[in-house]
């Protein structure tokens, strides 16, 4: 199906954050946008309100009539979908065009230069940093995020102009093999999804496939300390990065009372005094490969400086909600043991005499089983460790799979304990936590606005 034949869209999976992404271009276009999501969420309301027709049950009777037309219809799906369901089974058998989310945006970099961006963790961030940096230069772009842009409100970015198209690629199921990247960053390749992949192995073998798909004339900016080698195309060049070394690296780097400043070292033309917008050590690392990608594909070096410093963060990553000399909280989408320990780096160099108090909500049972030890070793560098039992997502219990392996296994010293999900709101109302971090991919994320409020009426009644 051509995008200039569709004129209706259904959405199996309709809340995902990368779902509403190619939902809002669709909404854009003009056509009839529908879909079926299992609970409601802000996500989903906000999608309603922008003309989306959403329904909550598995019901084929609830499919809008617009959306029964096999030859203008596109099904699209997401993962995380059971092959069993309902409405995605009624499509297939009716002769529907059913899509993955993935090969909707493979459909994109092939009629845009698609500037992707993979890899374990730090992928939302760079590629939300480089979407930024580039829609505010004179070459702009289009982009579908993996999470909601603080300086836009949203997770998508509409250009009536530019043939750019920003796209986190997602290594789940395999999903950014369908992509064809103009341009891609690879930010880290510690093995994940296991349940999906099984082996280490296996995941890196995924991840150098994905650099083979690279356009020649197109590059590679690759992190320097992965364990994966790339094999791309004749005709795509590699360049290296990281925070300290590479083609592309920081220097002369000041992280002083809550500012961070540095240079930016490239092989193209060095940009002295870059200043972070999100003052947040490990966006130094995610902002060199943004600025990379933004370099590379034309962005003067005064325009990149302007995009760093009024960048404004993610919701969910690194996303502070108090932050005063009596309260820090904030909320973070890390749910890998290399994403929390690096949140965990990053709060203490910038809290450094300060107690910093860990939430963290294990998602996945299967993640759980394979990285529990990791999980241990990540949030031992926090001075105390608060943990809730497992958000299972999509998964069904393992036998002998709870919070308590890795309860039992953090290291001598760290203060720790472990209560359920409903009685969070109750320890903050006891408790006075000094720099407090919920930590997650799940839904403990949700009681973040409660847990604020908390901390807000006890500083006012303090007072």
């Amino acid at each position: 199906m051509e995008l200039k034949d569709i004129r209706a869209v259904y959405f199996v999976g309709a809340g995902g954050i990368g779902m509403s992404a190619i939902a809002r271009y669709f909404i854009h276009r003009g056509v009839v946008v529908a879909g079926y999501d299992k609970t409601p969420s802000a996500l989903t309301q906000q999608l309603e309100k922008e003309g989306m027709l959403i329904h909550y049950e598995e019901n084929i009777d609830e499919i809008p009539h617009a959306c029964r037309d096999k030859a203008s219809c596109l099904v699209i799906y997401t993962p995380a979908i059971p092959a069993s369901h309902q409405e995605l089974t009624w499509f297939r058998d009716n002769g529907f065009e059913v899509q993955k989310r993935a090969q909707v945006l493979g459909i994109l970099t092939r009629t845009h230069k698609g500037l992707c961006v993979a890899g374990t963790h730090g992928k939302t961030t760079t590629s939300t940093m480089c979407a930024h940096i580039m829609h505010q230069s004179h070459v702009d772009c289009n982009a579908f995020l993996g999470g909601i842009s603080k300086n836009y409100g949203t997770n998508y970015i509409l250009s009536d102009t530019s043939d750019y198209v920003v796209i986190e690629a997602d290594e789940f199921d395999r999903s950014f093999h369908w992509l064809r990247p103009w341009m891609t960053v690879i930010t880290a390749t510690d093995p994940d999804h296991l349940d999906i992949y099984g082996t280490k192995e296996a995941y890196l073998e995924s991840f150098r496939h994905y650099t083979e798909l690279i356009q020649p004339g197109g590059a590679l900016i690759i992190h320097t300390n992965l364990e994966m080698k790339p094999n791309v195309q004749p005709g795509v060049k590699t360049y290296t990065y990281s925070r300290d070394e590479g083609d592309f690296h920081a220097a002369n780097i000041v992280i002083d009372n809550g500012n961070i400043t540095f240079d930016l070292v490239s092989p193209i033309e060095n940009i002295q005094g870059v200043t972070l917008g999100q003052p947040v050590p490990i966006n130094i690392e995610n902002g060199v490969a943004a600025m990379a990608l933004a370099q590379l594909n034309g962005c003067t070096a005064k325009e990149i400086k302007y995009g760093m410093e009024t960048y404004h963060g993610v919701e969910r990553r690194f996303d502070y909600k108090i932050r005063n000399d009596r309260h820090v909280l904030l909320s973070d989408y890390a749910h890998h043991p290399k994403e929390i320990m690096q949140c965990a780096k990053s709060l203490r160099e910038l809290y450094k005499d300060r107690k910093i108090t860990v939430i963290f909500q294990p998602h996945l049972y299967s993640r759980t089983h394979d990285f529990y030890h990791e999980f241990a070793d990540a949030l031992s560098l926090f001075d105390e460790v608060i943990l809730t039992e497992i958000y299972p997502a999509r998964e069904q219990p393992i036998p002998g799979v709870t919070s308590q392996l890795i309860y039992d296994n953090l290291k001598p010293g760290v203060e720790k304990s472990m209560i359920r999900k409903a009685d969070v709101l109750n320890l903050v109302k006891q408790r006075d936590f000094d720099v407090l971090v919920t930590l997650g991919a799940g839904d403990l994320d949700n009681m973040v606005p409660q847990i604020a409020r908390i901390i807000k009426e006890k500083e006012q009644t303090n007072q």
